[in-house]
């Protein structure tokens, strides 16, 4: 039996729409409408029932998370919906289940599928484009993000977890261990030889300068529960309103790393000064933020581009990873650079 990587990117979306269009049912979807609006890790439908009424249906990437894993996501999202934080409702299936599973006949694996309510709004961007906005906007909308940020922090370090939550760590072994969580990134096919030995230079640096930030008591107002991918796409402005969607990332990790996400692919922006400096001034509302450990921001930037290209060393597979690898490669390489010391060259 063919696996996923062995097809084309016009057969995989091809099998997610017959999946898409199987899982309908559960949900008393049959005779709703179906518009594909994103396929990167998952596939995520636009569903539009007779009266008009709109959901969100995501087919995940096979094998990315366990059931329990994907179990507790949806469960820190209920909560902090119900603590008033604005994130996507998740809609049970008319059996009242959170999410089912689907075989496609010509594949081994099982595909979990679920289902939200739309979420109004616009991106604030793409992690291709950058940001679409004036300086005004983003000022105003970066300062709301911050306190989105703290908001999810505070929520999560008073939050008790129900028996069995189980999520990934975005830790130094699942960032910079032997086999991180999105993968090798120092032996990313795509990279020079020098650029290779400056990954694995950059990465021992890392590993030596993390090791401040252990997991300890003392370190608990750090690390703790976060979105981890709070990248242009996943904001969504409505009015002066922003709502964060997409947890599929979501996972243990410092607080750091969750603003160096938020970050990451505004950094070439011309507004991108305006952009921190509200984010950490939002984040400050609601949330303690020292200097000191804020210094500590061009690590987890570094940590952060480690990631991608990770992402793309594992998903080589995917029509995203190509088109952005120039782009993520020419980060890294820069923020590595920058990190031991050298002059870019």
């Amino acid at each position: 039996m063919r696996t996923w990587n062995d097809m084309q990117v016009d057969e995989h979306l091809c099998a997610l729409h017959e999946l898409a269009l199987e899982a309908l049912p559960f949900w008393g979807l049959g005779d709703a409408a179906l518009t594909l609006i994103k396929y990167r890790e998952n596939a995520v439908y636009q569903v539009r029932d007779d009266s008009g009424r709109r959901y969100a249906l995501r087919i995940h990437r096979a094998g990315y998370h366990s059931d329990a894993g994907l179990q507790s996501e949806l469960a820190w999202m209920t909560s902090l919906q119900q603590a008033g934080i604005d994130v996507p409702r998740l809609i049970p299936t008319s059996g009242k289940a959170s999410f089912i599973k689907l075989a496609h006949p010509t594949l081994p694996q099982d595909f979990q599928i679920d289902l939200f309510e739309w979420v109004k709004g616009t991106r604030l961007g793409s992690s291709e484009q950058g940001l679409d906005a004036d300086a005004d906007t983003i000022k105003t909308t970066y300062f709301t993000v911050g306190e989105l940020a703290a908001r999810l922090h505070n929520h999560a370090s008073a939050w008790v977890r129900p028996k069995g939550f189980e999520r990934h760590s975005w830790d130094a072994e699942g960032l910079l261990g032997d086999a991180p969580f999105w993968g090798c990134f120092w032996q990313l096919q795509l990279l020079s030889p020098a650029q290779r030995d400056l990954m694995v230079r950059a990465r021992a640096k890392s590993a030596h300068e993390l090791r401040k930030f252990e997991k300890s008591p003392a370190s608990a107002g750090t690390y703790g529960l976060i979105h981890a991918d709070l990248v242009p796409e996943n904001l969504l402005a409505d009015g002066e309103h922003v709502r964060l969607i997409d947890f599929d990332d979501c996972g243990f990790g410092w607080h750091l790393f969750e603003l160096a996400s938020a970050l990451y692919f505004i950094q070439d922006d011309r507004h991108f000064d305006i952009a921190r400096t509200a984010l950490i001034a939002g984040y400050r509302q609601h949330r303690a933020l020292t200097d000191a450990t804020l210094a500590y921001l061009p690590l987890f930037m570094l940590l952060r581009s480690f990631t991608y290209l990770g992402w793309m060393h594992t998903r080589s597979e995917s029509q995203t990873a190509p088109q952005l690898a120039s782009h993520l490669i020419g980060l890294a390489c820069r923020l590595a650079q920058q990190f031991v010391g050298e002059s870019e060259g």
